[in-house]
């Protein structure tokens, strides 16, 4: 088969693997539809990721296709299916206390940029899902990602009627807009990027604060005559947006550190106001079993669809050059990739 290899830092090649048989319990899925994330991105920057790849290895880990061979006994060839990109093993301390994304022994799955895959008899038992028949494959490869945002939704609580300021307008936020408007919030988003500030507002974003030539969160916001919010969702995955969030929020309020900053970094917290603020925060990681689910039940129903959040498309052949790309400063929200 051929498939994307990642050799190290900014080295992705595109070669012709052998594909192994099947071991008990696993399936071999043809893939369908492929998406590009911000967390390929980064192992690419990388050229590993500590948890998940250790170059030379295939990657990518959003996609959808047709089971195409089968040693699993619920499941058989020509089942459309959405894979997820992990399972948890179920037995574990953080399982057993119902926070499987928390998983010790969490089983990731990498390979999407490829013409096929292979998914490990756990991940086919608790994490593969199949899809209806009308649901297109790219629709459908937005489970991983969405399912994380349901996660941090989730753990937030929102309530109807609440103000919601989602920071960063990247796909994380956009999800985060979306499903905060389905929860029946009034949404603040603060971004970069004329295009996804215009899909925030499509998606249900009542005010948009474009921070395009400006480093100043919590001045620009202000400005923008904004009061403080309920509930900070933030999706920027820099120490500046997290200190930001503690000063926007109002008393009482919950904000939520759902970006991940990068490896060693810290933040400076004013510890008085989050004290005689009484402020929630909290930082959700992953998804579970029951939020992939959940995403996909918002994919099928139409809430969250392709056509809104994949603005571009390449070959399989094409993936090194998208990448240098994207490294480059492409803003595209995420891009399909086909296998042919």
């Amino acid at each position: 088969m051929k498939a994307a290899v990642l050799h190290g830092r900014e080295d992705i090649r595109i070669e012709q693997l052998p594909e192994r048989p099947l071991g008990e319990g696993e399936v071999r899925v043809d893939v369908r539809a492929a998406l590009t994330c911000g967390t390929d991105l980064k192992v690419y920057r990388r050229g590993y990721h500590a948890r998940m790849l250790t170059p030379p290895c295939v990657f990518g880990h959003e996609l959808a296709g047709v089971i195409r061979e089968s040693r699993h006994a619920n499941w058989k060839p020509g089942q459309r299916v959405v894979a997820s990109n992990s399972a948890p093993c179920g037995t574990c301390f953080s399982c057993a206390a119902g926070q499987p994304n928390l998983c010790d022994d969490l089983l990731f799955l990498n390979g999407a940029y490829a013409q096929s895959i292979v998914v490990p008899e756990r991940i086919a038992s608790r994490n593969l899902l199949e899809l209806k028949p009308d649901t297109a494959f790219a629709d459908a490869a937005l489970t991983e990602p969405l399912a994380c945002v349901v996660q941090g939704i989730e753990d937030l609580r929102l309530r109807a009627g609440e103000s919601v300021l989602v920071l960063g307008a990247g796909p994380i936020g956009l999800f985060a807009i979306a499903l905060a408007r389905q929860a029946g919030c009034e949404v603040t988003v603060a971004g970069r990027g004329g295009a996804r500030l215009a899909l925030a507002r499509k998606l249900g974003a009542s005010q948009v604060i474009d921070m395009a030539g400006s480093e100043d969160l919590v001045g620009a916001v202000r400005a923008a005559g904004s009061r403080r919010y309920d509930v900070i969702f933030e999706a920027v995955g820099k120490p500046s947006a997290w200190e930001a969030a503690v000063q926007l929020v109002r008393k009482g309020g919950r904000v939520n550190f759902f970006g991940g900053c990068p490896g060693g970094t810290t933040v400076s917290l004013d510890t008085t106001l989050i004290h005689y603020s009484n402020l929630t925060l909290l930082a959700s990681f992953h998804h579970t079993p029951d939020t992939i689910r959940k995403a996909l039940g918002w994919i099928e129903s139409g809430v969250i669809r392709a056509t809104d959040f994949v603005d571009g498309s390449a070959a399989l052949d094409e993936l090194p050059a998208l990448f240098r790309s994207m490294a480059s400063g492409n803003r595209a929200v995420k891009t399909l990739v086909t296998p042919g």
